[in-house]
């Protein structure tokens, strides 16, 4: 599949793959109509919905890894232009899309995979690398590692007050 055609969950799923440093699974919600990821960004847990296509929020841990993004100028019923290199990639990656976010995502996937991916696989999967297995259901939420605890303390224990 040419990565310039990927568009909605398609677009979601491999941006999810080209992120081994923060998703650990992948798997999919809403009848398999949506990309979820269990993972953890610099301190960040996230289980649960992962739409970059569609949420700026989900599109920052992509933005965040931008080392160098140019961003080429568009007018009404052109493509925009998105030339980027990202931490991890040795590659400039360019890329198109009808809006900025979707070419900044196309160029993301471009930099970790090249011009062409595989079929996605709307199975749950764990990523260990860049490599992928596929796993019959994803883990319990309870296996995230280094979940942040806002209120705890040093040295607390979590148990229940007496």
């Amino acid at each position: 599949m040419n990565v310039a055609d990927l568009t909605g969950l398609a677009l979601d799923y491999w941006v999810a793959r080209s992120l081994p440093d923060f998703v650990r699974e992948i798997y999919f919600t809403d009848s398999g109509e949506t990309v979820a990821v269990r993972g953890n960004d610099r301190g960040r847990a996230w289980d649960g919905r992962f739409e970059p296509s569609t949420s700026w929020e989900a599109a920052g841990v992509v933005l965040d890894r931008a080392q160098r993004l140019e961003v080429r100028e568009h007018r009404d019923g052109e493509a925009v232009i998105c030339v980027a290199e990202f931490v991890g990639s040795h590659r400039t990656a360019e890329a198109q899309g009808a809006t900025m976010r979707e070419a900044l995502l196309r160029a993301f996937v471009t930099s970790r995979f090249g011009d062409e991916v595989e079929a996605m696989l709307r199975q749950p999967q764990s990523l260990s690398g860049m490599q992928m297995e596929l796993t019959s259901e994803p883990a319990n939420v309870g296996d995230t590692e280094d979940l942040p605890s806002p209120d705890g303390q040093i040295g607390d224990i979590g148990a229940q007050p007496r």
